[in-house]
């Protein structure tokens, strides 16, 4: 029996060499190994290395405060960064934005199934997710500023069809974690929101001759952990550092909660108390009318989490079933600080398997959001100018689901609205458009998406466009809206307007729109 190495944090950032690739594991708040990343970047400052390294990650990873990937956010000790989303990590964001460092942006999905094909000595992953968008050769291959030069895609024709391949390259440190270790290195998840891409991104280093370690709550003797709660085996661990209580917590700022990870189920209440009327919540509304029974659906941030609200204030939760990217199924999925979790979640399976349901086309409906549209039915929610958010898994989504919701106001920065006798009133516009000739990066392509057949829909507080061969066509409007006063007027392109219906009376009204009956 080998036993493995236990290290402090400290001895672990030590493993750490220059120009190293790394890796890390986490879903924004949730799972991140913030001990060793910690470590690393008081290494860093205390004595100028490691330098020049390429940091590498599939989802999000922090709080927007410091924690997480941003421990790694300083000239010198990043060269390159190659992550699905920057949202939650603006510290890196800026050192893209200020050429200081290479910075890519790539597809979560793809990014996890490149772990599990460097695990298995692939040349690389083959898919067509992202043709015709930012990710595509054609539109940029994922590179963010002008310092980033290297092509890590390139675009290849197979049997006949376009693919995107991404070649894979060694990564020579894994920081992971788990929450109980034996003495072998077994590791277990039980208290994790989700196993994550933990497996394969083991394997990978592991099997590309680097070093994986692990940060744990504890170490058990051996023999002590359910073999069938392991997920990462100790025959893919080189050490395993024990953190303090305040460098693993379940998500940042957050108590650990068992009904997040399935040791509980938290008891079902009523339907929750309605929600006060509003842009967003007409939105909700609107999409809800969407849904059919067992339906299984993704969501995303902000205004498509309305969607979610509504179902559950008309009682019709348990006749859809809502999945998250990083792999629960069922329940309730949370936001803030514990998005990525779900409450009483029926299955969790590994970050890189849901990506397969996804890139298959398994999700039925996907109610993502809609920050910015233009005449051909493109949408941007991954850069606007100097603000990079990332992509994440929305190329996935939005482009392998059949029927697809864009969601959110029709203008930002100021909206305000009043629904009075059952009539939309816009009292303020907002200051941005959102419907605009070209959009800043294209992160779903609508002439494609139209080419393929999907079933796609752009809903706003006063009106629904849908998708066509011609680009958007204008099928509803909320009553007490005026088509050329409150749309057109704030839209730099024209859409299709022909006949078109009034949305449904029962969205403005108080009082349950009865769903379920």
């Amino acid at each position: 029996m080998k036993k493995v190495k236990v290290i402090t944090s400290s001895q672990a950032a030590e493993l750490v060499k220059d120009n190293d690739t790394i890796t890390s594991i986490g879903f924004v708040s949730c799972a991140h190994p913030e001990a060793l990343t910690k470590a690393l970047e008081k290494r860093f400052l205390e004595t100028g290395s490691p330098k020049n390294l390429t940091y590498m990650y599939a989802a999000s990873q922090g709080k927007r405060d410091g924690r997480g990937g941003e421990h790694l956010a300083h000239e010198g000790l990043l060269k390159r960064i190659i992550i699905g989303h920057y949202q939650t990590v603006p510290a890196i964001g800026k050192l893209a934005v200020e050429n200081k460092i290479e910075a890519y942006n790539c597809s979560q999905g793809t990014l996890v199934h490149w772990f599990r094909a460097l695990a298995g000595h692939k040349i690389g992953v083959f898919t067509d997710i992202g043709l015709g968008t930012f990710l595509d050769p054609r539109q940029g291959g994922g590179k963010l500023n002008d310092v980033t030069k290297e092509d890590i895609v390139k675009l290849l024709e197979i049997e006949g069809q376009e693919q995107l391949f991404y070649p894979t390259f060694p990564i020579n440190v894994a920081f992971l974690r788990g929450t109980y270790a034996d003495e072998c290195g077994n590791i277990t998840m039980e208290e994790e929101v989700a196993p994550l891409e933990n497996t394969s991104v083991a394997q990978a280093v592991h099997n590309c001759g680097g070093i994986v370690v692990v940060q744990v709550k504890q170490i058990v003797e051996h023999g002590n952990l359910d073999p069938r709660l392991v997920k990462i085996p100790g025959i893919y661990v080189d050490y395993v550092v024990v953190a303090d209580e305040a460098d693993h917590e379940q998500a940042f700022g957050c108590a650990y909660d068992p009904t997040l990870c399935g040791e509980r189920r938290a008891p079902l209440g009523e339907a929750s108390e309605a929600l006060p009327m509003s842009a967003k919540k007409i939105i909700g509304r609107r999409g809800a009318l969407f849904l059919k029974e067992n339906a299984i659906v993704n969501l995303g941030v902000g205004a498509p989490e309305y969607v979610a609200s509504i179902a559950d204030e008309e009682g019709i939760s348990d006749t859809i079933t809502l999945t998250v990217e990083n792999g629960a199924i069922g329940g309730v999925p949370q936001g803030g600080a514990q998005f990525g979790s779900t409450r009483n979640a029926e299955a969790i399976i590994d970050h890189t398997y849901q990506f397969d349901f996804y890139d298959g086309g398994g999700l039925d409906m996907a109610f993502l959001g809609l920050a910015q549209c233009d005449k051909t039915g493109n949408i941007n929610v991954s850069k606007f100018g100097t603000n990079i958010a990332g992509c994440g898994g929305f190329p996935d989504i939005s482009q392998q689901t059949p029927n697809v919701f864009f969601c959110g106001t029709f203008t930002a920065g100021g909206l305000k609205i009043a629904v009075e006798d059952g009539k939309v009133h816009i009292v303020q516009e907002g200051k941005s458009k959102k419907f605009v000739d070209a959009v800043d990066q294209i992160t779903f392509n609508g002439a494609y998406a139209a080419r393929r057949g999907q079933h796609v829909f752009y809903i706003t507080e006063r009106c629904v466009f849908e998708l066509t061969a011609e680009g958007l066509k204008l099928i509803e409007v909320a009553p007490g809206i005026d088509v050329e006063k409150d749309i057109l007027a704030h839209m730099d392109f024209k859409p299709i307007v022909g006949e078109y219906s009034l949305m449904d009376s029962r969205i403005f009204q108080d009082g349950p729109m009865g769903l379920k009956q």
